[in-house]
C-alpha cells in the first residue's frame, strides 16, 4: 500500500454513522462484540499463537502479546462494563439564556476519529475500539507487526458487530504496519482528530515530535515506591513485591525502590524470599548493594546512573537508599515519568506532604502503583495512562473521548 489516506477518509466518513447510533444501539453493539469474543476465542487464540511463535521467549513484550481464555474473558467483561457506563457524548455541560434571548448550551460531543499507535498489545485493539464506539467515535488502529495476526482476528470480530448494527466496517480500521506510512497518519489533519501513542518512550517521543494532529501522551511509566522510616515494613514488603512482580511488563509496575537509610538494613532482606521466587534482578546503589551482598542474594548488580529513570518492563528493579523524605522527593523529581508514585508510611503528615508534592498522574499512600488502571478506578477499560496535563491526565477512559460544542438557539437575533 502506497497511501493510507483513502482508508482514513473512509473512517472519517464512517464516524457520522457511529455518532448517529442511539445510546441503546451502542450498548447492544458492545454486548454483541463481547459475546463474539467468547464464542470465537479459538480463532483468536490461533491467530495469537502465530504472533507468539515469532517472538523470542526472552522478550519482555511477550507477556503483553499473550492472549488466553482467561484474558479474553476479562476483556469481554471489560467491554460489558464499558457498555454499562453512561455515554459522555450528548450531555449538556451548561445552559443559560443570554440577555438578548439566545439560549446557549455547551454540549459534550464525540471527537470524531481517534488514531491509536500501539505496540504488541492486542487487548488494546478491543479496549480502544469499545471505548471509541461507546463514546460515538470512529477509530484508526495502527498496531505493531508483532501483533498483526492477533489484531486482524480481533478486528474481524469488531467488523461483524458493526455490520450487525448497520455501521460501516470502516468505523474501526486496522491500518498496515508499514513504518513508512506512520507519518501519513500523523499529518492527516483532515481525517483524524486526535492521535494517542501507547508504547515505549521512543514511540511516544517520535509521535510528539512529528504529529500535526493533536496528541495525548500515554504509556511510559517509571514508577517509584518510597519506603519511609515510619513504614510498617511488612505492609511495605507486600506493596513493593506486588508492584514489581504481579505483572512487570506493564507501565504501572514498580521500577525503583527508594528507602530511608534508617530502615534499609531491616527492610531489604525482607524482600528477598519473594524476589528469589520471581528471580528479580536488583540494580543496587552502594549502600543497598553492601546490605544485599551480605545476604548472598545472587541476582544483584551495582546500579549505574542509567538504572535510575529506567522503565524495566521485566523482573528487574533498581534500589536507592535516601537520607529522608526530601531526598526521596528530589530523586522522583529528577527521574519520574509522572505516571504513578507511592509512599509507604504510618506517618500521615509525611504521606500528605508526599502526595501534595509529587508531580504525577497518580500518587499513592500505602498502596501499590499497580492500581493505576481505568478498570480499577471504575472507569471501565482505558486507552492508556496519560502523563501530560492538558485534556486528560491519568487513566484515559470513556469520559475523556469527547470535546465541547456550543449550540446557540435564537429567534432572529442579530448583533449590532
Amino acid at each position: 500500500m502506497t497511501s493510507i489516506l483513502p482508508l482514513l477518509e473512509q473512517t472519517h466518513l464512517a464516524a457520522d454513522a457511529v455518532r448517529r447510533l442511539s445510546d441503546a444501539s451502542k450498548q447492544a453493539l458492545l454486548l454483541h462484540l463481547a459475546d463474539l469474543i467468547v464464542v470465537h476465542q479459538d480463532a483468536v487464540l490461533q491467530a495469537n499463537q502465530i504472533d507468539l511463535d515469532r517472538m523470542d521467549d526472552a522478550d519482555p513484550k511477550k507477556d503483553r502479546l499473550l492472549l488466553n481464555p482467561v484474558r479474553l474473558e476479562a476483556i469481554a467483561a471489560s467491554i460489558r462494563d464499558v457498555a454499562a457506563l453512561p455515554c459522555p457524548a450528548g450531555q449538556v455541560l451548561s445552559e443559560r439564556t443570554l440577555p438578548n434571548g439566545i439560549l446557549l448550551r455547551k454540549m459534550a460531543v464525540p471527537l470524531g476519529v481517534v488514531g491509536i499507535i500501539y505496540e504488541s498489545r492486542p487487548n488494546v485493539t478491543l479496549d480502544v475500539s469499545a471505548l471509541c464506539l461507546r463514546s460515538g467515535n470512529a477509530v484508526a488502529l495502527r498496531g505493531s507487526s508483532d501483533a498483526w495476526h492477533s489484531n486482524q482476528a480481533l478486528v474481524h470480530l469488531i467488523h461483524q458487530a458493526l455490520v450487525a448494527f448497520d455501521v460501516p466496517e470502516a468505523a474501526v480500521t486496522l491500518l498496515p504496519t508499514d513504518r513508512a506510512l506512520v507519518q501519513e497518519l500523523l499529518t492527516a489533519t483532515r481525517y483524524v482528530d486526535m492521535i494517542i501513542p501507547r508504547g515505549s518512550e521512543s514511540l511516544i517521543r517520535f509521535v510528539r515530535q512529528h504529529s500535526l494532529v493533536p496528541t495525548i501522551e500515554t504509556g511510559a511509566g517509571v514508577c517509584h515506591t518510597y519506603v519511609h522510616r515510619a513504614a510498617d515494613l511488612e505492609k511495605a514488603r507486600d506493596i513493593v513485591v506486588n508492584a514489581k512482580v504481579s505483572r512487570p511488563s506493564v507501565c504501572n509496575a514498580l521500577d525503583t525502590i527508594l528507602l530511608d537509610q534508617d530502615i534499609a538494613a531491616r527492610f531489604l532482606p525482607m524482600l528477598l524470599p519473594d524476589f528469589e521466587r520471581w528471580q528479580v534482578e536488583v540494580f543496587a546503589d552502594a549502600p543497598s548493594l553492601a546490605i544485599l551482598q551480605q545476604t548472598g542474594y545472587s541476582r544483584l548488580q551495582a546500579a549505574q546512573a542509567e538504572d535510575f529513570g529506567r522503565e524495566f518492563l521485566d523482573y528487574k528493579c533498581s534500589v536507592r537508599v535516601v537520607a529522608n523524605l526530601e531526598e526521596a522527593l528530589e530523586h522522583i523529581r529528577q527521574h519520574s515519568s509522572r505516571h504513578s508514585e507511592a509512599i509507604v508510611s504510618e506517618d500521615e503528615a509525611a504521606c500528605q506532604y508526599f502526595m501534595e508534592t509529587v508531580d504525577a498522574a497518580a500518587v499513592y499512600a500505602n498502596a501499590s502503583t499497580r492500581f493505576t488502571d481505568g478498570g480499577e478506578f471504575g472507569l471501565g477499560a482505558e486507552i492508556g495512562i496519560s502523563t501530560q496535563k492538558l485534556h486528560a491526565r491519568g487513566p484515559f477512559a470513556l469520559e475523556k473521548l469527547v470535546t465541547e460544542k456550543w449550540m446557540a438557539w435564537g429567534t432572529g437575533q442579530v448583533r449590532g
